[in-house]
């Protein structure tokens, strides 16, 4: 799949590492570094701006080694790029550790999957089909 993309960044452009990867890494595009403290959320800037078909959303992931090593994550996770959302991809970013993290400029703060989607039409009805499970909600299935 072709997906038309402007680079406003320094960096470049996102790539899949490794043949079977799902996701492509997004890295920061800032003037300066930024300090993230701790608990505090802020939306960094990809310089990337995309056209997606329509049938197509970008997510927007955390990246797993930055939040097992470092507590970053994306504050939405996964964060949404409809098909027809025309600005710069930000990534939303938390810091849920003790300590500050700077965020730096090119840093791989992010990853982006792009998927195919459906679009819901309800029909509307009085009951459900019964299942096994039923209305057992979280946690319901057990742990084991």
């Amino acid at each position: 799949m072709q997906i038309k993309i402007i680079n406003k960044s320094q960096h470049d452009l996102p790539n899949y590492e490794t043949l079977a990867s799902a996701g492509m890494d997004l890295r920061a595009n800032l003037s300066e570094s930024r300090v993230l403290k701790p608990l505090e959320r802020t939306v960094v800037g990809t310089g990337l701006f995309i056209e997606l078909p329509v049938g197509i959303e970008a997510q927007v992931r955390p990246r797993s080694g930055l939040a097992a090593k470092k507590g970053i994550t994306v504050l939405n996770a996964p964060g949404t790029i409809d098909a027809d959302y025309r600005g710069e991809i930000g990534v939303i970013l938390v810091n849920l550790s003790h300590e500050n993290f700077t965020v730096n400029n090119g840093e791989r703060i992010a990853q982006m999957v792009i998927a195919k989607h459906e679009r819901a039409e309800w029909q509307q009805v009085e009951e459900l089909t019964d299942t096994d499970r039923g209305a057992g909600g979280f946690g319901s299935t057990g742990v084991k």
